[in-house]
């Protein structure tokens, strides 16, 4: 590619409201539709997932995780997500890290935070050199519900644990956002989200 991996990712502004991240819960397991039969997207095959959180901001109470371990654990669930496709075509992903909050424990229900990891995703067409998204698109993704993080995750997971259901929610968020734009790899748009980018429940 004649870009640079830097030039490949436009983080949108670095403004990000708490009020948002600890916004109420996403119920979708986002690996679940890992284990069943895939539907092709269109010509889509991943080239590179590239992941970028030098800028990320720690934000309200939250443990610390290091743009290494971010972009490590994003990584993986992008690869794990975009590496089943086997179309004609390849596009590259790419993530900046905005902002995250990871829960620290507190007291269950009442004063326990969620967790939550926001990014700025753009896709590129390898064969163009042109990115497909006039603006990068902002996602927000919540912990998932379950048994453990009703309580708060800060009290009954690890930070990796809270990292890689993020990353893998992101994930999950980013293709269902490609996929409402499927004209882009010659597949039909599926209808877009109503409630917001954190579910699609």
């Amino acid at each position: 590619m004649r870009q640079t991996f830097s030039t490949m990712i436009r983080p949108l502004s670095r403004g990000l409201f708490a009020g948002v991240l600890f916004a109420g819960l996403s119920a979708c397991s986002p690996t679940k539709d890992l284990d069943e039969p895939l539907e092709p997207l269109g010509d889509f095959a991943v080239g590179y997932t590239i992941v970028v959180a030098d800028n990320a901001q720690k934000v309200g109470p939250s443990r610390t995780a290091t743009p290494d371990e971010w972009e490590a654990s994003l990584k993986e669930a992008l690869d794990q997500r975009f590496g089943r496709f086997e179309g004609d075509k390849l596009y590259h992903v790419a993530a900046s890290i905005d902002g995250y909050a990871l829960a620290v424990p507190g007291i269950p229900i009442v004063l326990s935070p969620k967790s939550a990891l926001v990014v700025s995703v753009s896709v590129w067409d390898d064969a163009a050199q042109a990115k497909l998204n006039a603006e990068p698109k902002q996602i927000v993704a919540l912990e998932r519900l379950s048994g453990e993080t009703v309580v708060g995750s800060g009290l009954t997971q690890s930070k990796e644990e809270q990292m890689r259901n993020l990353s893998q929610n992101a994930a999950r968020l980013i293709e269902r956002w490609m996929r409402e734009n499927g004209q882009w790899f010659g597949a039909e748009p599926i209808a877009p989200l109503t409630t917001g980018d954190s579910s699609d429940d």
